[in-house]
């Protein structure tokens, strides 16, 4: 399809710089696809009154790493003048001392190269740490190997860096010490990502007590989320687009109470983009939810058809995105495009800190 069929002009004010607090006061759009998408205005705390006993909620337990690093690269002979200034975002652990990372600016980094990773205005148990650039690959990518491993290198890369906040937040603010906290969901478990699966952010437990208390179950799977969330689709046709795979897990033990569900009349709420990519991944062609570990890069866009996901919980997502897509798949193009419009213009805010919409899926889908 076109790429340009997925761009929408939204304004700058709409984009949310800090959560809601607390974070179930999040506005809710709900959209019910149709010839003519029913659109409803609510808030998070009325998410319970909009589901069926019997539904199971997904949910992503991934935990965001602090991966943003700055530092120098240090002289390449002895006596030479400093070097130029890094930014680092660690995108994914290869082993206990080595990281892929993308890097501003790749063009001054060789392989062989050090980068000292200073303390400026951290509190840390050493002075710096450094990191030897061991390969270069596309688009600015690095691999980074640390002077030191295991817990050691996991308590400097904590203290030393910052969380890594998505492009449209860090461009109009720095990180600071209560995104710590903020970008980061209640069911964060397992450490992996470098960006929060957001729509997890609105849950509070009052929230999680009020599903249970309607039957309405939770349950966790992992998928770690890479930086390719935030790069919006730069082919004309999404067919020329390549997906940044990601590693996720659905247990067998979710697996099978996720089809029990289903055997019973209930639905699957997928929370968030990751879970409904992850669980739609470990389905068959038959509906069945099997066990999964491993790499996905599953790319949905209109016209695929969904397996095992009924209703999703999303944030407001950017124009030309391959996040918008999915949704776009789920819910009908045209419905998002209303829906969207209709949040601009009832003053929604959007992206990573913003606030929820409550998608049925399109029958078509």
């Amino acid at each position: 399809m076109r790429t340009d069929l997925f761009d929408f002009a939204l304004p700058e004010n709409r984009i949310a710089l800090r959560p809601a607090s607390p974070r179930d006061a999040a506005r809710l759009l709900v959209v019910r696809p149709g010839g003519s998408p029913v659109l409803e205005d609510r808030t998070m705390r009325d998410l319970p009154a909009l589901l069926r006993p019997g539904d199971a909620l997904v949910v992503n337990d991934t935990k965001v790493i602090p991966a943003q690093l700055f530092g120098r690269r240090l002289p390449r002979s002895e006596g030479g003048e400093g070097g130029p200034a890094i930014a680092a975002t660690l995108t994914r652990r290869i082993d206990g001392s080595r990281w892929t990372a993308l890097v501003r600016p790749a063009k001054r980094l060789a392989p062989g190269d050090v980068v000292r990773f200073g303390a400026e205005g951290k509190v840390c148990f050493l002075d710096q740490l450094d990191a030897t650039v061991e390969a270069k690959g596309e688009g600015g990518e690095v691999t980074f190997a640390f002077a030191f491993h295991g817990t050691a290198l996991d308590a400097a890369l904590a203290e030393r860096g910052d969380m890594p906040l998505p492009p449209y937040i860090a461009g109009r603010r720095p990180a600071d010490e209560a995104d710590r906290s903020d970008y980061q969901t209640m069911f964060a478990r397992d450490e992996g990502s470098v960006a929060a699966p957001t729509a997890g952010l609105h849950f509070t437990d009052d929230l999680v007590a009020a599903l249970r208390t309607r039957d309405i179950a939770l349950h966790k799977v992992t998928l770690h989320v890479g930086p390719g969330t935030f790069l919006p689709v730069k082919t004309d046709d999404t067919s020329g687009h390549r997906m940044h795979a990601e590693w996720g897990s659905v247990g067998a033990e979710t697996a099978a109470a996720l089809n029990a569900a289903r055997r019973g009349g209930g639905r699957i709420v997928a929370v968030g983009s990751t879970s409904l990519r992850l669980v739609e991944s470990a389905t068959a062609a038959d509906g069945t939810i099997a066990a999964f570990s491993g790499d996905t890069a599953l790319f949905i866009t209109p016209g695929y058809r969904f397996r095992a996901v009924d209703l999703m919980l999303t944030n407001f997502h950017l124009p030309r995105s391959t996040l918008f897509m999915l949704v776009a798949a789920f819910s009908g193009l045209d419905t998002m495009r209303q829906a969207y419009a209709h949040a601009i213009d009832a003053g929604y805010r959007f992206y990573s800190y913003g606030d929820a919409c409550l998608l049925f899926r399109d029958a078509a889908t």
